[in-house]
């Protein structure tokens, strides 16, 4: 696996990536720049934007960190590479599932053969779509890899039913043990990095890096926080946790066989 950027080569080869995420449909800059502000001095590997050729331009300018956007729009893709993206993620399909779309594997292959025409050599970050079965998610996986895709993230069960706090709570739960799952079986399929996403938080670091991720994505857990040092000491504690990781494979084995997510 090469990247372009050799500090986001580096944190991956060391499978302590963390990657923030300031929100795919966040444009507040004052928001943003706290984040990425503490993403920053908090030595996070890389910052995940909403594709707005305004957010980008303003990153370049005010942070050092790699910049990924998140997209799966062609044109708003192209147009944040030109604006001076250095990596580009397509995912985000809450889009689609808000509508109660969802692509197949054909139509996702397409579409990511036509944004590596749009972009050429720009490194690319494809999220695996949480509904499809584990057997297709990982020949998903093997194919992408074929085609030149830098790094697979995998993602939980989405909904927009949110309303109460217990409820919540179970929703992510549910949503980071499917995530988790995804993570364990693709990345012993491929030779390419695997992101954990969707509901991750400090908790559960060692988890995702023992189910074979080679870094994770956090974005809720941070914006939920009120000061921009709270943000800081928060990263600092995920980036401890990938350090000091202890967790033993048995252990893993029983999280996921506790919270089989039934496919």
């Amino acid at each position: 696996m090469n990247l372009s950027n050799l500090q986001l080569h580096n944190a991956f080869q060391s499978k302590n990536v963390v990657k923030v995420i300031t929100g795919i449909h966040n444009t507040n800059i004052y928001q943003i720049a706290q984040i990425a502000k503490a993403a920053e001095v908090a030595q996070a590997s890389y910052l995940d934007v909403s594709a707005n050729t305004k957010v980008v331009k303003f990153l370049k300018f005010f942070s050092s960190l790699p910049l990924c956007i998140s997209s799966i729009d062609p044109i708003d893709i192209y147009n944040c590479i030109l604006a001076g993206a250095d990596l580009v993620e397509i995912g985000n399909y809450d889009i689609f599932y808000g509508k109660g779309v969802y692509m197949t594997s054909f139509q996702l292959i397409e579409l990511i053969k036509e944004i590596k025409y749009l972009v050429g050599d720009v490194d690319l970050c494809v999220t695996i779509p949480y509904y499809l079965d584990l057997n297709e998610q990982i020949r998903l996986a093997q194919f992408l890899e074929y085609l030149g895709v830098n790094i697979l993230q995998t993602e939980g069960v989405f909904t927009n039913n949110l309303n109460s706090l217990p409820k919540k709570s179970l929703v992510l739960t549910t949503s980071l043990s499917s995530s988790l799952l995804s993570t364990y079986f693709i990345s012993k399929s491929v030779n390419i990095p695997v992101i954990t996403s969707s509901g991750m938080n400090s908790l559960f670091v060692s988890t995702a890096i023992n189910c074979g991720a080679s870094g994770i994505g956090i974005g809720s857990s941070i914006r939920g926080k009120y000061t921009i040092f709270e943000m800081i000491n928060y990263i600092k504690e995920v980036k401890n946790c990938m350090l000091t990781n202890e967790m033993n494979s048995s252990r893993v084995e029983n999280y996921l066989l506790i919270n089989n997510i039934s496919r």
